[in-house]
């Protein structure tokens, strides 16, 4: 008979543990932290259970507390390196079980009373996800915090504004770095929308059915920092995975207005443009080429677009087909958002130290006016001055010879309405970066405070 591996659940074969248990041992590193939160506000719940009279709380406040001072070495000893998740363990619940039931025995055996994997991971995935995003948003801010400084040092500079890529009307620096800092700053209406989604405790649901304890969710809910419990037991549980979907749509658009910019950054550092010059420190060197410079960086940022769009469609296709209820399928979602998470964090703060380090040519951005840029300019004085905008449109265009005297710096100058080249509001920007950051930050020391609390 072949040989089986013994497992917290049971024996199993060696072949079929490996492959169901994947890449968990190393992807729920990332969430040692989260369950030993998860854990610690359980144990406090069991603690404060009203059983029925006569019967024996399932765990004592004492207990409760022992537990979580177990737990918080724990958190200690995997950021020492000394905590580690085995294949036999299966994943990062089971290893915290164990390592509870090696230091206290029967009082380790009790921790997962009344809950399942199920509502475990779940509520680590929603931790850690509360987590990121938290940092994603403080990454946000700081790259339009980049942008809109560059925008602001250049802000009257004139630049060509194109369409279809061909050369249009007048523009300036500061318009098209603010306008792809706006963008950017507009994404955290996504991100905001994935963070309340995600704000909602599952845990208590158990295998998404509860069970027949008094269990209190809303306690467990609020010990862990969440907006409230997850109301219906079955949707907490059909809930896993869609929650990881909608954070990787709200990275997704995220990161395809970021490559964007990219595009945009490595089009006017061609030569043929030279308006931009990029950091010499964020260009990579040929290995036959010695006077290479290639703009590496901002093409792996349309490449990792790419791997983000590919993840959030993956998510969202292992849910289409799914019943009802928990199915493993969803073990493989982990993987998916957690290396979203990670592309897009890294390309955010590559992208501020990119927008940091940039340069202008001040001479080759003026050079790139040719006349017809001021057409539109041209027939709109003549409408000013009571001409038909038709007749004034045939007219420049038929005389575009006209145009050769006109001036960049003042068709910048002229443009005064709102979000013009003449109108930007800097201190609009300035003052939408700062309330993020104040919100991020306020949100962070009262979620940090909460997990604290559940480790004293």
């Amino acid at each position: 008979m072949k040989k089986t591996e013994k497992t917290i659940t049971g024996s199993v074969d060696p072949d079929v543990l490996e492959f169901t248990v994947g890449d968990d041992p190393i992807l729920d590193r990332e969430l040692v932290k989260w369950d030993a939160a998860g854990t610690a506000a359980h144990v406090t719940m069991l603690s404060r259970m009203k059983m029925p009279k006569g019967v024996p709380p399932v765990v004592t406040p004492a207990e409760a507390a022992k537990v979580r001072r177990e737990l918080a070495k724990v958190v200690k000893e995997f950021a020492a390196g000394k905590f580690e998740i085995r294949e036999a363990d299966q994943d990062v619940h089971m290893a915290v079980e164990r390592r509870l039931t090696e230091t206290l025995g029967d009082l380790g055996k009790k921790i997962h009373t009344g809950r399942s994997r199920n509502d475990q991971v779940a509520v680590d995935v929603r931790l850690h996800i509360k987590d990121q995003i938290l940092a994603l948003e403080e990454e946000v801010a700081a790259l339009a915090s980049a942008l809109c400084a560059f925008g602001k040092k250049h802000s009257l500079v004139p630049l060509v504004g194109r369409t279809h890529l061909q050369p249009a009307m007048p523009s300036s620096v500061g318009v098209w770095a603010s306008g792809h800092a706006e963008m950017i700053l507009d994404q955290v209406a996504n991100l905001e929308a994935a963070y309340q989604m995600n704000d909602l405790c599952p845990l208590g649901s158990a295998a998404g059915y509860g069970v027949p304890l008094p269990l209190d969710r809303k306690l467990t809910s609020d010990l862990l920092g969440f907006s409230r419990p997850l109301h219906n037991v079955f949707g907490a549980s059909m809930a896993r995975g869609e929650d990881e979907v909608a954070l990787l749509s709200a990275l997704a658009q995220l990161m395809a207005v970021i490559s964007r910019l990219a595009q945009d950054l490595i089009i006017f550092s061609m030569p043929e443009f030279s308006y931009f010059k990029l950091p010499r420190e964020y260009c990579t060197g040929s290995s036959i080429m010695p006077q290479k410079y290639n703009p590496d960086v901002l093409e792996l940022v349309r490449s990792k677009t790419a791997t983000v769009l590919g993840l959030q469609v993956a998510a969202l296709s292992q849910l289409h087909a799914m019943p009802g209820g928990y199915n493993r399928d969803l073990q493989d979602s982990k993987g998916l958002y957690m290396k979203g998470i990670s592309v897009t964090r890294t390309t955010l703060r590559i992208m501020a130290k990119m927008v940091e380090g940039i340069s202008i040519d001040e001479d080759k951005l003026r050079a790139g006016f040719i006349p017809g840029v001021f057409a539109t300019d041209a027939a709109l004085r003549q409408v000013a001055a009571g001409v038909p905008w038709r007749e004034a449109y045939h007219d420049v265009r038929d005389h575009l010879e006209r145009l050769e005297s006109e001036d960049a710096d003042a068709a910048v100058l002229a443009k005064r309405h709102i979000g013009a080249t003449n109108g930007l509001d800097w201190r609009m920007y300035a003052g939408r970066i700062s309330a993020l950051e104040k919100e991020v930050a306020k949100r962070r020391k009262a979620f940090d405070a909460k997990i604290k609390v559940l480790f004293s």
